[in-house]
């Protein structure tokens, strides 16, 4: 097998192994790590389609984690995948009224984070093992609202770790907010901060590259490290589902092997999606990766233009996990689709600390061909949501009613006929205002919780156990601070 290193997207290391990679979240020079190639898949797609979840994460994990033994693959895929999440399925495709929908809420927390989040723990203490490296783990996370307790879930009590998570106060749903703050665990932090989720993001990535604060920490045998969709380590178990929802479609009959199928994602820090592109990268047959913007449409803009604009307004929208203005992870993407320049990627990117914006040239433009770029506004993904439910009786969340209105916008503009998945990333249980209202007017005015037992009735399904009694568990997390104050909470935490 092929050995995969990692290095910097702005340069500054090379050749470093997905172990170190992921232990250190990110890169000392502020870029992201990504592989020096995107490996093949080195079996055939039909060897694929009567595989197991497990089965087909250790298939696809292992071709870009080749310093970690199988073993130790299989034992980390054994206890993140396992009877925490709600189906054996893990990630079931569901087919409603002629629309497939990936379900990837059915981890602890009901959210896609939970695929990659469950796993990233055991590879971190893997690596970190592998490593000789003896120091506590410091996990700094920023989340926009699903992120935040699916990591906190995943470190909580992990021995050798500490975890802080920053959360925009008046960002997030109240079911996420109170997922959060709730959370047990004598390792686990979490603070809300009077900004947005770009603020926090920001914040924690100077954080992680500020010499003088990793100095205190060498002092103390501690590291940084980060949950965030930066580290590798949580891109790459993403790749994961892609495939899975190909078998799935295989196996309904609904596609012969090497057909070509589309993916519509909502997408904020484009992690999602760009796992959706190393998917392609490696074989798996996508004709089109469908870009669902809310009406923060930074992205929409950037695949439709070529030019990049984080200076607009911040809208505060019903899908608040996509309410992003800088997309972290499409960083990664401009380092594939410049050739792999990092003197480019550098130069975009100080263009966007500078001046809030970047242009990549034609050459460049020329190779977003694997993306369409659409967006929902409120309205649209209300519509989206009572469409849906009242054509299939399903219901479906904020975000991914903006998946399912931009995907349909897509077909009135293409009339691709190409089997399309789409992307499913929370459950409506933690968006009930907007959902149920969405359904019908009477549920105005509910709370979020008495919605939660409204939503049951009217699907028949068992409250998750995730949230059940959220609204009676003790509040452990009342920490609030400026944007500006996150390095001090950190340095309080820590003793620094």
């Amino acid at each position: 097998m092929k050995q995969i290193y990692y290095k910097s997207t702005r340069g500054n290391e090379k050749g470093v192994t997905s172990a170190e990679a992921i232990s250190r979240g990110l890169s000392a020079d502020g870029g992201l790590f990504v592989p020096t190639s995107i490996p093949k898949l080195n079996i055939q797609l039909k060897e694929l389609m009567r595989m197991n979840y497990k089965q087909l994460a250790l298939t696809i994990m292992k071709e870009f984690l080749t310093d970690y033994e199988e073993d130790e693959l299989k034992e980390c895929i054994h206890k993140a995948y396992d009877e925490k999440f709600d189906t054996h399925m893990i990630a079931p495709l569901v087919k409603q009224s002629r629309t497939y929908f990936l379900e990837l809420y059915h981890g602890p927390t009901l959210a896609f984070k939970d695929m990659a989040l469950s796993i990233l723990p055991h590879l971190l203490k893997t690596a970190v093992k592998k490593l000789n490296n003896n120091k506590e783990m410091v996990i700094l996370t920023a989340t926009s609202g699903d992120t935040g307790k699916a990591a906190l879930e995943g470190f909580a009590n992990v021995e050798g770790t500490k975890i802080i998570v920053f959360f925009p106060e008046q960002g997030v749903s109240e079911i996420q907010k109170r997922q959060m703050v709730t959370q047990t665990g004598d390792n686990t932090f979490v603070i809300g901060i009077k900004g947005n989720f770009d603020d926090a993001q920001n914040g924690v990535k100077q954080i992680l590259t500020d010499d003088n604060l990793l100095e205190k920490l060498e002092e103390k045998n501690s590291m940084f490290s980060s949950a965030n969709s930066i580290n590798i380590g949580r891109l790459i178990p993403q790749v994961v589902y892609y495939f899975y929802a190909y078998t799935q479609l295989y196996n309904m009959g609904d596609i012969k092997i090497g057909e070509e199928i589309n993916f519509s994602v909502p997408t904020g820090n484009f992690g999602n999606i760009l796992a959706g592109y190393y998917a392609k990268k490696m074989g798996l047959p996508i004709k089109k990766l469908i870009c669902a913007s809310n009406e923060n449409k930074v992205l929409f803009d950037f695949i439709n233009t070529g030019t990049y604009d984080k200076v607009r307004d911040f809208v505060i929208t019903m899908s608040p996990s996509m309410d992003i203005l800088i997309s972290s992870n499409l960083e990664r993407l401009l380092y594939s689709i410049s050739g792999q320049n990092t003197e480019v990627i550098k130069n975009l990117m100080e263009d966007l600390n500078v001046n809030g914006k970047y242009e990549i040239d034609s050459t460049m433009i020329k190779e977003l061909v694997d993306f369409y770029g659409g967006y929902a506004t409120e309205e649209d993904t209300s519509k989206a949501i009572t469409e849906v439910y009242k054509t299939a009786n399903y219901v479906i969340d904020t975000h991914t009613a903006v998946s399912y209105a931009v995907y349909q916008k897509y077909l009135e503009e293409t009339k691709d006929t190409t089997k399309t998945v789409i992307i499913s990333t929370a459950s409506p249980y933690k968006f009930t205002p907007d959902v149920m209202k969405s359904i019908d007017a009477k549920y105005i005015g509910l709370n979020d919780f008495e919605l939660i037992k409204q939503l049951s009735k009217i699907t028949n399904l068992d409250i998750p156990a995730g949230i059940v009694d959220l609204d009676k568990r003790p509040v452990l997390h009342k920490t609030k601070c400026e944007k500006d104050e996150m390095q001090r909470q950190i340095e309080k935490i820590l003793n620094l």
